[in-house]
């Protein structure tokens, strides 16, 4: 099992900036990668950005040159900094890791932070 805790989520006005973290914990000495998604209202829920262990990582064609995802190994955390905010980025945000395990890969999601940009 892995457990997710995010935080930093919040109310910005348009144009302005947070930092979102999510701590791991558990089982994750084999997670292969880890991500944020958000989901709007009335929206599916979609990928912002995601880092692999190897250090890849690939953008929402809507957040390109906006955020950057980063990790701390040492600390076991994934950062998403947002910057450059939109009304549109206005979402539930997730963290998600993906463990391999018993031959199939696992998924697991944080509880959720709410990001509000004001316009």
């Amino acid at each position: 099992q892995v457990q997710l805790v995010e935080s930093g989520g919040g109310l910005v006005q348009a144009g302005g900036s947070l930092r979102l973290s999510c701590a791991a914990s558990g089982s994750i000495f084999s997670i292969s990668a880890m991500g944020w998604y958000r989901q709007a209202p009335g929206k599916q829920r979609e990928l912002v950005a995601r880092i692999t262990n190897g250090g890849s990582t690939n953008y929402a064609d809507s957040v390109k040159g906006r955020f950057t995802i980063s990790r701390d190994n040492a600390k076991n955390t994934v950062y998403l900094q947002m910057n450059g905010l939109k009304p549109e980025d206005t979402a539930v945000y997730y963290c998600n890791a993906v463990r391999y395990g018993d031959g199939r890969d696992y998924v697991y999601w944080g509880q959720g932070t709410q990001v509000t940009v004001s316009s």
